[in-house]
């Protein structure tokens, strides 16, 4: 069950962000914040709206910040937590 969360996380970030390999190479240590040129306000927002969709929960704005998007690993916690 957590390989497919973190399967369909790094999926949606590499459709997000266009990368060439659909994310597969993402690790649960990757650093997303400051090191993906892609990574950005938009991007972040985009996410946001995919992983609602796709895990059918809201993310109220005071639920984002920073570490939450720090590394892959924190970015499937924080979904583990919603679910």
């Amino acid at each position: 069950m957590v390989i497919l969360l973190i399967n369909k996380v790094k999926s949606i970030l590499g459709l997000v962000l266009e990368l060439s390999d659909e994310g597969r190479s993402l690790e649960m240590d990757s650093v997303l914040l400051g090191v993906i040129p892609e990574f950005d306000s938009m991007a972040v927002i985009l996410i946001i709206t995919a992983l609602e969709e796709e895990f059918d929960f809201f993310i109220e704005d005071d639920e984002i910040d920073a570490d939450v998007f720090e590394t892959v690993g924190t970015l499937v916690a924080f979904i583990e937590q919603k679910k």
